[in-house]
């Protein structure tokens, strides 16, 4: 098996001749600002969709402080006009290259929701107003970088370049879609955090080389003709060949090969024709066969199903996606290779991760941590929600089947030193103006996997599990928190800093397993609300997400309530729940809505799946295959919510309280044939029937009549009205609003079962707040609400 422990160190290189110009203030937008510098070019432009601040928590800020180290002279078009070819030569041309990203964000997750509907605003843009970015920005962009100077090197990186380097389905199309290398018509993808790929492809440029000889870089995506001579391709066309993740350590061998024959590769590539001028002929090995044979990992290449397969078979798709995700560890994985028509996507093998020495590099970067200036007071509120936060860690080895920062950051935990971290708590301290002795939160993708990895190297490159926490927490997985706890103690302690927050998800499954770091987390670092993300109560859910049962749940929450308790604080948590999940079944959802009214939770903000490019969960929502096991086309389908209606009433279920979810819930429970949850008494879900005044109130916003007829805008008789007789005409219901229906008794006088007159309409609707517009040709008057 293929291992690989070490790459050259990231500040090894000899620097670039233009280190002579020193460190930019800010990274130039303009050439008025190089004019400042005394450039008369820049070596590398990078073109991005989000404002630049300059901070760490920003990618075009990292790649281009990292890059200015180098010893290049960076320039930055943030936002451009993807009308204005104009914007696209602001800074001239560059002598290197372009480099492209969409910024922090997917720029379609970024502008709309699960239900596809627009966003109201951009978090990543001044003032945080909408529209400042194209969707698939990544493609518009580099389409004009190239219309600008089409002789100049382009490269496309960022978690949107990322999680589309081979065939993905796209949520928003409802389609596979080829590569965005292809698309974009880049010269090379850096995928996940490419710190190393972007410094190498820069030297290597800068050395003569040009993109076309840039072929084996790790975290790097290519375009090839065709298989170069001297590998070995490992076809992977077969999907029933991949065995269980947690019983064979390796997923290209199945021990039964009995009537198996080797697949033909109908792509091409085991012709020698096209061979890029090499005469030797590629080997074409199936899976079952490979480890026999005593194949070199180092020039063996996985062959993924071609894009015109993955399109037209769905059940091939969730193979290749799951064929993805294992070769996912940097010390062993493959190289991946996927034909698109005539072309090849080549997918080198992840980047080895950083080392904490230069993690505290990266970071230690000569960063303003504010916004460029010619933003002026524009507020950003992507930045706004960070000024004060820390970055501690990157990557992720919880594997949640939807979430996609695996897939872009990886599985290793990669951490900066206690010291690092420390030095910039006081840099925000001493110079990131408002602050006022709180840091809102140290922390990354999770809050506790700082400094958590496999207790012995030799056994994590041999690993390939897609989670080190599921289906349980790995034997070989070091949970102690101690190195976090000493954190959070040493933070405090600092002069001018009065208090830390927590506010990065926190892996709880991981916490109970070091109850001092709950202990010290709640004590100290929980505002009276702590949020966690269990996403769901059931087993047969969860265990699609790929998340701890409730057991573990019900030990957290116990342990934060003895700490709070210790402590003599009132705090609480706060739980996160995910609606419409692949394998979501309605039974499951009505399971999480009867321990929602168990516990007396109340959501307000609940989250529908969304299925965002390459996470398992999409292979699952998009196949209806489950890429967890093997898959073959005999496997029984999986319950997937595509339909608007079918999502809308999952996401009821977790918005049971609530009165306008009851007439879908009485559907659902009917067709589920669980009538026994609705009525009431406390084993009940939802009512028999929704209660007067919220009926009042829904048909009143709706211009309807109390029988729910159409009618006059604005007021509604409350069919329970009662009218009180010590207050005439103005008489009020329990609930204290104006009561309307029958005509108020008046004093002496018994109830005369007429309508009130002009007058009396009049005095009921200023009570009311509403005015008085006039009447249709029946004589009734019609009310609209005063603004």
């Amino acid at each position: 098996m293929l291992t690989v422990t070490q790459a050259p160190e990231l500040f090894s290189y000899p620097r670039y001749w233009a280190e002579c110009y020193g460190t930019a203030p800010f990274l130039p937008m303009s050439r008025a600002e190089m004019d400042e510098l005394g450039w008369d070019s820049c070596d590398i432009i990078i073109v991005c969709g989000d404002a630049y601040v300059d901070h760490p928590s920003f990618g075009m800020a990292i790649m281009g402080r990292l890059l200015e180290s180098q010893g290049f002279r960076v320039g930055l078009i943030c936002q451009p006009d993807w009308n204005d070819l104009e914007a696209f030569k602001a800074l001239g041309k560059p002598n290197l290259y372009f480099a492209v990203s969409a910024g922090n964000m997917d720029s379609l997750i970024n502008k709309y929701t699960a239900d596809l509907k627009v966003r109201n605003d951009d978090a990543y843009t001044p003032h945080g107003v909408s529209g400042g970015r194209p969707d698939r920005a990544v493609i518009v962009y580099s389409q004009k970088c190239k219309q600008a100077y089409k002789d100049v090197p382009l490269m496309i990186g960022g978690i949107e370049a990322s999680l589309r380097r081979i065939a993905q389905y796209d949520y928003w199309s409802d389609e596979i879609r080829r590569s965005v290398l292809i698309d974009s018509g880049a010269d090379i993808l850096l995928y996940g955090n490419a710190e190393r790929a972007i410094v190498e492809v820069s030297h290597e440029l800068a050395s003569g080389k040009t993109m076309k000889e840039l072929q084996y870089i790790r975290g790097t995506a290519i375009i090839r003709n065709a298989t170069p001579a001297g590998w070995t391709e490992i076809d992977s066309t077969r999907i029933d060949w991949p065995g269980r993740l947690d019983e064979i350590p390796n997923p290209y061998e199945m021990k039964d090969t009995k009537n198996q024959t080797c697949s033909t590769n109908k792509d091409g590539s085991e012709s020698e024709e096209g061979m890029e001028e090499h005469e030797s002929v590629v080997k074409i090995v199936p899976m079952p066969l490979h480890r026999k044979l005593n194949i070199d990992h180092a020039t063996a290449v996985i062959r993924l199903p071609s894009f015109e397969k993955v399109r037209a078979d769905s059940a091939l798709y969730a193979h290749a996606s799951r064929i993805l995700h294992l070769e996912s560890n940097p010390q062993n994985a493959h190289a991946l290779i996927q034909r698109h028509g005539d072309k090849e996507i080549w997918v080198n093998a992840p980047p080895i991760p950083l080392e904490t020495e230069e993690m505290d590099a990266v970071f230690a970067l000569p960063y303003k941590r504010i916004a460029h200036p010619s933003y002026g007071d524009a507020k950003i509120p992507a930045y706004d929600m960070i000024r004060f936060s820390v970055n501690i860690m990157r990557g992720c080895f919880g594997g949640c089947s939807f979430c996609s920062i695996t897939e872009h950051e990886g599985r290793v935990i990669q951490s900066r030193s206690q010291e690092s971290v420390l030095k910039e708590i006081e840099d925000i301290r001493d110079h990131t103006p408002g602050f006022t002795g709180a840091i809102s939160d140290l922390g990354g993708p999770t809050a506790n996997m700082y400094h958590l990895n496999c207790k012995d190297p030799k056994i994590h490159a041999s690993c390939r599990r897609l989670s080190c926490v599921f289906p349980s927490i790995c034997t070989n997985l070091v949970t102690d928190h101690s190195q976090t706890t000493s954190l959070y103690r040493r933070a405090r302690a600092l002069p001018g800093i009065k208090r830390i927050a927590i506010a990065s998800g926190l892996r709880y499954d991981l916490a109970v397993e070091d109850p001092e770091y709950v202990r010290e987390l709640v004590t100290h670092h929980v505002g009276g609300y702590l949020k966690i993300a269990p996403e769901h109560t059931e087993k047969n859910t969860l265990d699609m997400m790929m998340k701890p049962g409730m057991g573990t749940y019900d030990k957290f929450k116990n342990m934060f309530e003895k700490f709070s308790k210790e402590a003599g604080k009132k705090q609480y948590l706060i739980p996160y729940f995910i609606a419409a999940h692949p394998g979501c079944e309605d039974e499951d959802m009505l399971g999480l809505a009867v321990w929602l009214k168990r516990n007396k939770y109340r959501v307000d903000q609940v989250q529908t799946f969304y299925p965002s490019p390459m996470s398992l969960a999409t292979a699952m929502y998009h196949s209806g295959h489950n890429p967890l096991q093997r898959i073959s086309y005999k496997s029984k389908k999986m319950v997937v919510h595509t339909e608007l209606k079918s999502r809308r009433v999952q996401k009821a279920f977790l918005r049971y309280h609530d009165p306008k979810s009851w007439p879908m819930l009485r559907d659902a429970l009917k067709e589920m044939g669980r009538e026994d949850m609705i009525g009431p008494g406390k084993g009940a879900l939802i009512p028999h029937e929704e209660p007067a005044d919220h009926r009042h109130k829904r048909l009143q916003n709706k211009g309807l009549s109390p029988r729910g007829r159409p009618g006059g805008k604005g007021i509604v008789a409350k069919p329970d009205a009662k009218a009180d007789s010590r207050k005439g005409a103005d008489a009020k219901s329990g609930s204290g609003k104006p009561a309307f229906g029958k005509p108020a008794a008046r004093p002496g006088n018994k109830t005369t079962g007429k309508k009130p007159g002009k007058k009396l309409q009049k005095s009921i609707a200023e009570k009311a707040g509403v005015k008085q517009e006039g009447a249709k040709k029946s004589g009734k008057p019609t009310f609209k609400k005063r603004k």
